[in-house]
């Protein structure tokens, strides 16, 4: 599942960084946090490495 916005896959990026250790926990916060929480490490590899051309800056709410 690709991000839909650069926002989603930064987040997504640091989620990661921590779910391997490279960052401690403490330092995500908002959307980050509770990524890391309830993906698998596969899904946030999934997300992290969207290309970021093209996406907007934020999602567009629903």
């Amino acid at each position: 599942m690709p991000a839909k916005s650069k926002a989603q896959q930064k987040a997504a990026g640091a989620a990661l960084a921590a779910k391997r250790g490279d960052i401690p926990k403490s330092e995500l916060k908002g959307a980050s946090k509770s990524m890391v929480k309830s993906m698998s490490e596969k899904e946030l590899d999934e997300l992290a490495s969207t290309k970021r051309k093209g996406k907007p800056e934020h999602a567009a709410k629903d």
